[in-house]
């Protein structure tokens, strides 16, 4: 059994990426994986996770153009786009080496599994963020029901300002950790110790949270994406980054 505190982290002294402070997450134990889900998230098991701190919101356009001016690496596939290139939006179509190059640039990492759920499900396993209620238009930036199309209901036919939703932030103050964009991890999908689903060439990265346009079957703080990292053509996956503590 897990025996968590409720307390509300404050950003780190130092914030690397101006105007996306990093979230403390103290270390403890927390679930990882569920029984009761798709094949590929189980088994459900209690860790011991190290501290770390997280992006606040996923990193925006603004951000990332910020980090594209600096070093002359590549823009975003849909930098200028009327609404998905917007400043103060997630920045989207990012390969995995885009995302791994701008938290690289900053002295962070992509978030692995294990601190993207996390910092998503607190240290007791909530399967959304805010705790046990599904999602709604208040919480999450997401699609129709039937997947995948995105929808209006939440006030976005597409994505959402990064800071937007503060409804269906966590325990710590994140934002949009489920909804908005998919975001990359740093890890290779395979399935984990102890559970069944069949075993990974080791070819994808893993995306996480579901998007703007996923329906609620995605919406949740363990689905687990396998996806090509090369592919950079995505207008609902983008990424925050982390700083690992030693």
């Amino acid at each position: 059994m897990v025996i968590a505190f409720a307390f509300r982290a404050e950003a780190t002294d130092v914030a690397p990426i101006a105007g996306n402070p990093l979230i403390e997450i103290p270390a403890g134990a927390f679930v990882f994986g569920r029984d009761d889900g798709p094949e590929n998230e189980r088994p459900r098991r209690v860790l011991h996770g190290r501290a770390f701190a997280i992006n606040r919101t996923e990193i925006t356009n603004r951000q990332y153009g910020r980090f594209v001016n600096a070093t002359d690496h590549r823009p975003a596939f849909y930098a200028g786009h009327p609404v998905l290139g917007l400043d103060d939006r997630p920045v989207v179509g990012v390969s995995w080496g885009d995302a791994d190059a701008f938290c690289r640039h900053y002295g962070l990492a992509l978030p692995s599994e294990q601190q993207y759920e996390r910092g998503a499900r607190g240290a007791k396993g909530d399967a959304f963020p805010w705790g046990g209620a599904l999602p709604d238009d208040a919480r999450a930036n997401s699609g129709a029901d039937a997947c995948c199309s995105g929808d209006a209901r939440d006030g976005y036919p597409m994505t959402a300002p990064a800071d937007a939703f503060a409804d269906g932030a966590s325990s710590e103050g994140v934002l949009n950790l489920v909804g908005n964009v998919w975001e990359w991890t740093r890890d290779l999908y395979a399935p984990y110790e102890g559970g069944t689903a069949e075993r990974s060439d080791g070819l994808y990265r893993v995306l996480r949270g579901g998007s703007w346009n996923s329906d609620p079957n995605h919406l949740t703080t363990t689905y687990r994406l396998a996806y090509d990292p090369e592919f950079r053509f995505s207008a609902n996956g983008g990424f925050r980054c982390v700083r690992s503590t030693p």
